[in-house]
């Protein structure tokens, strides 16, 4: 049931907007991130019974810059908006931190650009860092890294760059905090006839046009770009809710299956989603070929294709890239995302995973193709 999305949401991105954490532009609210960290580090302690894992994608460098520097409004020009940045992400980590770290969980900082996630290798390598902090019970604090990026590679607001996050990581849901209680089907400050939207589906392109007006003065976004981002997050099967920040325990609530803000269902769950994406390539840059034996443990119990069942590799293809995997017949067996170059991949055939890291001089993972990262196509 729809309403049982956040509440069977193992992996949850939480986005926050700038007038939240900087109540309005007059810096950095100390008592609201204390409260998200608080409900953060619930969730990842699993005190309700179910450890989560948390990322928290949050704007507010900008205006915390501003605040520091004796700036009333936002600037215009690219290189102070940068060094805004540059002064306010000082103290929006530092905040964080010690806020998560009286909670007992540790956090790490992480600045995106869009070229992170454009770059196939640099998207996979942040994709690992991401999953590796997770796995270790860290929040990652995520912000795009405005001080270097430029107007034509900003994501152009946090909550772009909140569902892209999503994507990365495979995410079961993703929750945008903001100043508003959800969706309307028209501004309710200006027609005393809207209608909260309590559910829909994401992508519903009748919702987009319910969401017109911009983002306040101290943030970029408004209603829309999360409407749109729903929509980018649903396309890996993400769910989205949109909620007010300052409601009391909104993240404690939500996950405990309460309906709380605009839920914006994903069409589609992450895994058939994913299989559906990888199913879809109808030009591989690659294939393996496996033997007998791998063919058939493949078949019969879709386990993770490991270098040893190799026989040989075709084609010119990069880490992280769609593959096929063929029998030795040549019919294909499988598709998936293949771990290791094709050039590495040729070195490693015949060969236990134990020997990876003295075949290529490291070890990306043990498996050429996981079989979360496969789906198969022939039986």
């Amino acid at each position: 049931m729809a309403s049982n999305v956040l509440r069977d949401a193992h992996r949850i991105v939480v986005k926050v907007g700038s007038s939240l954490v900087t109540n309005e532009g007059r810096g950095l609210d100390e008592a609201a991130i204390e409260e998200w960290s608080r409900q953060l580090a619930s969730l990842v302690h699993g005190e309700d019974g179910s450890k989560r894992e948390v990322i928290m994608v949050s704007s507010g460098a900008v205006a915390e810059g501003m605040k520091r520097l004796g700036w009333a409004t936002r600037p215009k020009e690219l290189h102070e908006l940068q060094a805004a940045a540059a002064v306010g992400q000082m103290g929006l980590v530092q905040m964080y931190e010690t806020k998560l770290r009286e909670q007992n969980v540790g956090s790490a900082q992480v600045l995106l650009t869009h070229a992170d996630l454009a770059d196939r290798e640099r998207y996979l390598n942040a994709r690992v860092t991401l999953l590796t902090l997770l796995q270790l019970g860290v929040v990652p604090v995520i912000n795009e890294n405005d001080t270097v990026v430029n107007d034509e590679i900003k994501f152009g607001d946090n909550d772009t760059l909140g569902a892209l996050v999503a994507n990365l990581v495979e995410a079961d849901a993703l929750v945008i905090l903001t100043d508003q209680k959800g969706l309307y089907t028209a501004d309710p400050r200006s027609n005393p006839d809207a209608q909260f939207v309590h559910e829909a589906q994401a992508g519903d392109l009748a919702l987009e046009a319910m969401a017109g007006g911009a983002g306040s003065s101290i943030g970029k976004g408004g209603m829309l770009t999360k409407i749109l981002a729903a929509k980018r997050a649903a396309g890996s099967g993400a769910s989205t809710v949109i909620a007010w920040g300052r409601e009391q325990d909104v993240l404690l609530r939500l996950t405990r299956g309460e309906a709380i803000g605009t839920l914006l269902v994903a069409p589609t769950h992450k895994n058939q989603a994913r299989k559906q994406w990888m199913m879809d390539h109808l030009q591989l840059r690659g294939a393996v070929t496996v033997d007998e034996g791998a063919a058939r443990v493949l078949r019969a119990e879709g386990k993770s294709l490991l270098p040893i069942g190799m026989t040989a590799v075709e084609g010119d293809f990069s880490r992280g890239e769609v593959i096929a995997v063929r029998d030795p017949q040549g019919q294909e067996l499988a598709r998936g995302l293949a771990n290791y170059a094709s050039s590495e991949a040729r070195l490693l055939c015949r060969h236990a995973s134990s020997e990876i890291e003295r075949l290529l001089g490291y070890t990306a993972e043990p498996e050429m193709v996981h079989r979360d990262n496969m789906v198969l196509t022939a039986h």
